[in-house]
């Protein structure tokens, strides 16, 4: 197998990696690049962060061995090829690494650094990161060229999403290297700019601002997710939340916070409240719902009222009754909206693209196509004349973009 940038000139195939963070993330990493062949270091400065890691990579091979998609032998096989380090010197001889820590600018930045300088000047240096500036992270080790995003989707072993995100000094070969490193991993790469949380977390911003709001208007959290479930969704934006935990993204509106990139549109306090309560989802056994011991199942949970209710009389919001369709309208034209601002910036190559990764990374309906093609067959002059009524009781979110007129 061989690796071809744009141009068409080869590059040797990758075949030993590194992976630093054993977390959640890491760890599924860490299992592409076993599953591919690829030898691969998941290096961690924390041992038992390793061991943890160690036990969800058994887990994970287990799982598979027990359904009959994978024989012991092979197992064995995968498991040899994965070793756990705490050195970060260990990323020495890896032709591409993956960072995977937590989202902390400063301590990507000095692990990139210190990668610059242990690892070859050919090797792919990309971070995960899934909102911060690929640009910033880059800057911090020589070589910005060969530098870039491959932003996994959690859980990584699992989701076949992989945003490759473009810095503005990466060169066109580590692109396409990245890009069929992701195909060998069994991903389904598309190639993105660099911006705030790039296409799909962008998108996805306004998609669950709006669906908070919808609560505060008037519908549940049960209503706004069965209305989006029966439009295709594979799962309701709270049942998400819940799922992935409503701290991951409380930590991610707070870090935007921090380095100034809060979006210029109102949001609630409810994750805020939440957290707050305790409530992180399932794995609190509370979140938007109430969960009983050992099941998914979905329960509306009385607290979760009050706090809505406190909010409600924060703001002065009187309820009323909200319909499935505005449900559908207001989160799924708020995904095409912001993709119309994408496309024009130049962040989204194509609206297949949008809706690629929308299909393969959010659990939109394949059979509609994604949010563009699906604002396409809904007509785009429905689409915007629906967002301008929507802008009449809130502006600064519902401005249409001049690029969704422009379709």
């Amino acid at each position: 197998m061989t690796e071809t940038d744009l141009h068409g000139s080869a590059a040797p195939p990758i075949e030993r990696a590194a992976v630093i963070g054993a977390g959640t993330m890491g760890s599924g990493i860490a299992t592409l690049f076993a599953d591919a062949g690829i030898s691969v270091r998941l290096i961690d400065a924390a041992p038992e962060a390793l061991e943890r890691a160690r036990a969800a990579i058994d887990r994970i091979y287990a799982a598979r061995v027990a359904k009959g998609r994978m024989t012991a032998e092979a197992r064995q096989a995968r498991t040899s090829a994965i070793t756990f380090e705490t050195d970060l010197a260990a990323a020495a001889s890896a032709e591409a690494v993956i960072e995977a820590v937590f989202e902390a600018l400063a301590l990507k930045r000095e692990i990139f650094g210190r990668l610059g300088r242990l690892c070859s000047a050919t090797a792919l240096l990309a971070t995960n990161t899934s909102t911060l500036d690929v640009d910033a992270i880059a800057a911090a080790a020589p070589h910005p060229e060969r530098s870039l995003g491959m932003h996994f989707f959690s859980p990584a072993h699992a989701m076949k999403l992989l945003e490759v995100v473009r810095g503005a000094k990466t060169s066109s070969q580590s692109v396409a290297r990245a890009a069929a490193l992701g195909k060998r991993l069994g991903k389904v790469p598309v190639v993105v700019g660099n911006c705030d949380g790039f296409v799909g977390n962008r998108m996805l911003l306004g998609y669950r601002r709006e669906a908070e709001f919808l609560v505060l208007d008037g519908a549940t959290p049960a209503q706004v997710d069965g209305a989006l479930e029966r439009f295709g969704m594979a799962m309701g934006p709270f049942a998400v939340s819940d799922l992935a935990g409503i701290d991951i993204g409380w930590r991610s509106k707070q870090e935007r916070i921090a380095r100034g990139a809060a979006p210029k549109f109102a949001l609630t306090n409810l994750s805020d409240k939440l957290v707050a309560a305790g409530r992180l989802g399932q794995k609190t056994g509370k979140g938007w719902y109430r969960y009983e011991a050992g099941s998914r199942e979905r329960f509306p949970d009385p607290e979760v009222e009050a706090i809505v209710a406190a909010e409600r009389a924060e703001k002065a919001l009187t309820t009323r009754a909200v319909s499935d369709d505005e449900i559908v309208q207001r989160c799924i034209f708020a995904l095409v909206n912001e993709g119309a601002r994408i496309l024009a910036e130049g962040i989204a190559a194509s609206a297949a693209d949008i809706d690629t990764i929308w299909v393969n990374g959010y659990g939109f309906p394949a059979a509609r196509g994604g949010p563009m093609r699906y604002a396409t067959d809904t007509g785009i002059a429905t689409v915007v004349a629906t967002v301008e009524r929507f802008a009449q009781a809130d502006p600064d979110f519902w401005k249409p973009d001049d690029a969704l007129r422009a379709l």
